[in-house]
């Protein structure tokens, strides 16, 4: 028997919502951000974003930038942590999976150099939940090399 009541996720709800878990990992002491990697309805890799493996955590005072009071965009140069998008990237390297035309769900939108990397893996899809700050290049870029880029805006509680 089956409760009709209870609405099933589309896919994309059901990674992004997985995307969401994964930003609980973070160490991050600004912002929490993760991506899923999805190939075929198949997780295949994901990421949060932290400091790199075996350097001390943000919330342990690993990251100068994260543990001063420099204002949101500045200071950049002195962050030490890696994003939720390239973590999932490399971690995909790391373990010799490939993630030539898959899908990435991440929870903001990519900056700069995560859509360079995103476009020089092979991923064919970016599907986001809220822009980040500093996108407009990104997003031309994303485009201009064929990565499809959708919005999947938040749902109000």
């Amino acid at each position: 028997m089956s409760d009709s009541s209870v609405k099933r996720p589309n896919w994309d709800e059901y990674f992004m919502e997985i995307a969401k878990v994964v930003a609980l990992r973070s160490n991050c002491t600004r912002r929490h951000v993760a991506a899923v990697i999805v190939k075929d309805k198949r997780i295949i890799s994901t990421g949060y974003n932290g400091t790199p493996r075996g350097i001390k955590n943000c919330n342990e005072g690993g990251c100068p930038r994260c543990n001063s009071n420099a204002p949101s965009g500045t200071a950049l140069e002195e962050c030490i942590c890696s994003h939720g998008e390239e973590n999932a990237i490399v971690q995909a390297a790391y373990h010799g999976i490939s993630i030539k035309d898959a899908t990435m769900y991440t929870t903001f939108s990519p900056c700069l150099l995560c859509a360079k990397m995103i476009i020089n893996s092979g991923i064919k899809e970016v599907v986001y939940n809220e822009n980040y700050s500093i996108d407009s290049t990104s997003s031309r870029i994303l485009r201009e090399a064929g990565v499809i880029l959708r919005a999947l805006p938040r749902k109000s509680s």
